[in-house]
């Protein structure tokens, strides 16, 4: 699974309460973004073993063990931080891991040049080429290809 580190809790990072008090047992939720829908989090670059949810904070105010907090690569995340009792600190939304992208998919057709995207465009494919960014321009929510992508092709485009 493809996972990227957490700006949020990421690495050795400490929380405090609103006072300034080291938050010990503290609390950090994970949901899908905008949502109060659980979202996994995981231990370790592999993806493969989930923390908790929430994530206890340990005596210090940090994340325990690996001191890591791993996020889906390509996945929005809301992080609510809290004491020990629940009392609600900070809601941090919108959160996608470090260098993360989305990836957007399309069809050419042999005659469209221009697609709506979702977001900033860090990279375009097609059929798994690079499309060198003098092929297109970006504006107001628009990818415009300098020439149609040919029938059936695949295009990818990643964004964040």
């Amino acid at each position: 699974m493809a996972v990227n580190l957490s700006p949020v809790g990421g690495v050795a990072a400490q929380f405090f309460t609103n006072t300034g008090a080291v938050l010990t047992g503290g609390k950090l939720y994970t949901y899908a973004a905008g949502t109060t829908t659980p979202q996994t989090t995981y231990t370790t670059s592999a993806g493969n073993v989930a923390w908790t949810n929430p994530v206890v904070l340990d005596a210090a105010g940090r994340v325990p063990s690996s001191g890591e907090i791993w996020i889906s690569s390509g996945v929005s995340y809301k992080f609510v931080l809290t004491d020990s009792n629940d009392v609600l600190i900070a809601t941090y939304d919108n959160i996608t891991g470090v260098g993360s992208v989305s990836i957007q998919n399309a069809t050419g057709d042999g005659s469209t040049v221009a697609f709506s995207i979702l977001g900033s465009v860090q990279n375009v494919f097609i059929n798994g080429v690079y499309q060198n960014q003098n092929t297109y321009s970006v504006a107001n929510g628009v990818l415009t290809f300098t020439a149609a992508p040919p029938y059936a092709s695949v295009i990818e485009i990643q964004y964040n």
